[in-house]
Formats: C-alpha cells, sequence, structure tokens
C-alpha cells in the first residue's frame, strides 16, 4: 500500500499579484508533486476580478506549468467535474481579497470540503493575502472594514495567520492584540516578501525576496499582549 502523500501548504506575502521579479512564485512551483505542474488560480476573494485573472495567466502562461481559473460567481461545472478538475490539481493558487467573503462562496459550493480533500490528496495550497488567512482556524483581516480578528477558516493549519505585517499600519498591534486576549489562537505573521512551507502541519522552510524581511510566531504572552519570534528566511536568489 502507497504512503500516504505529504500535505504542503506555503503562505505568500507577495507572487504575480505585487512583485515583478517571479520569485515567490517560481519557489512556489518547485515544490509541486510534477515537474510541469497544473495550477490553479481561485480568485473568489476578489469577486473574480478579470484583471486579477488576467495577470495571473500572464505571468503564468511563460513558465513550465499548465495555468487554470477556477470561477465561481459564474459558476461552470457541475459537482462532478468540479471535483474533478480540483483533485486533478497540483497547486490550488488563492489570490487576495475580502476573507470572510471568500469563506462563505466556498462553503456555498462545496470548496472547502474539494480543498481539503485535494490537500490531503498531496496539492500544494498557497495564496496571498486573503489566501495566506484561508488555511488557518483564524486570521487577522479587513473584511469587514476595520481591521479585526476573524476565528474562522479551513483549519488546514493550525492556528491563525496574519499578512501584511511589516507593510499595513495597525496589523502588528491589532494581531498581537487578538493573539494576546485569546481572540486569535497563536499564528504566523508574515512580512510582505516572505514564503513559508508547511508539511504536514509543520514549518520545513522560510524564504525572502526582500532583504531583513522574516516569518514571526507569534503567542499569547502576559498583560493580554502577545510575544514574536522572528524566525530568519533564506533571501531568494536573484534578489539584490
Amino acid at each position: 500500500m502507497a504512503a500516504n502523500p505529504t500535505r504542503r501548504l506555503a503562505l505568500l506575502g507577495g507572487g504575480f499579484s505585487t512583485d515583478d521579479d517571479g520569485l515567490l512564485d517560481d519557489w512556489t512551483l518547485g515544490h509541486a508533486r510534477a515537474p510541469r505542474p497544473r495550477v490553479c488560480f481561485v480568485p473568489t476573494a476578489s469577486g473574480d476580478a478579470p484583471a486579477y485573472i488576467e495577470r495571473f495567466l500572464t505571468a503564468f502562461e511563460s513558465r513550465a506549468c499548465e495555468p487554470s481559473v477556477l470561477p465561481l460567481f459564474q459558476r461552470e461545472l457541475d459537482d462532478d467535474a468540479l471535483r474533478a478538475f480540483l483533485l486533478s490539481q497540483d497547486v490550488v493558487y488563492v489570490g487576495g481579497g475580502n476573507t470572510a467573503n471568500l469563506l462563505a462562496v466556498w462553503r456555498t459550493h462545496g470548496v472547502d470540503r474539494l480543498l481539503r480533500e485535494a490537500y490531503d490528496g498531496g496539492t500544494l495550497m498557497c495564496g496571498i493575502s486573503a489566501g495566506a488567512n484561508c488555511w488557518g482556524e483564524g486570521s487577522h483581516t479587513d473584511s469587514f472594514g476595520p481591521l479585526t480578528f476573524l476565528p474562522d477558516g479551513l483549519g488546514l493549519l493550525a492556528g491563525s495567520a496574519c499578512p501584511h505585517y511589516d507593510s499595513e499600519p495597525g496589523r502588528r498591534p491589532s494581531y498581537r492584540k487578538a493573539v494576546g486576549t485569546g481572540m486569535l489562537p497563536a499564528g504566523w505573521a508574515v512580512d510582505d516578501g516572505v514564503g513559508a512551507l508547511f508539511e504536514d502541519g509543520l514549518l520545513t522552510e522560510t524564504v525572502t525576496r526582500v532583504p531583513e524581511a522574516v516569518l514571526y510566531r507569534v503567542e499569547p504572552g502576559d498583560g493580554g499582549d502577545a510575544g514574536e519570534r522572528a524566525l530568519t528566511c533564506r533571501l531568494l536568489s536573484g534578489t539584490t
């Protein structure tokens, strides 16, 4: 009997939607299970924004992969075809936008269950911003306007997630407060430019395209605050 496949998940602090060098996207593809992986972009959090989809296709059609897009606001696939499509992917790449809306739409269409099945089968799950938030048990988000905590997610990764930790005003103190007061479980805060790979739930690799950007482990501390521990990231080749 074949061994269970490794379950892989990557939190991204960049990629085709924010960077021109392609370093994080190339790093991500390098962890796919196939040399020419099938890569599905899921733009639900942006409302399937056409410009976002076009940018993905432009970035990935020139790479050694087979890119595709899963639209849900004008869904074309029935339930059986949707399951077959998602389970055939080597990488599922989730875009940014509104985390709360993303989760609601996925559950309406049963995509949450299918992504878990694909993940258990060895498909690499990854994404930026809302596409990083969605994998945990909770996240730090601006889905409701002001920055706040969202105690909801797919739970493929234990704990919580916070994107844009170094770049958006208020992110750091607000996330630390949410973790420190128990509104969110301990988790991972991602600086822009960072990539963090988890295999079977354990952190195995941290990289960055930005010198000095790091991944933080944020855990409850004293007095309703949280402590953070910076994890050094390997600088990706090609970064100056």
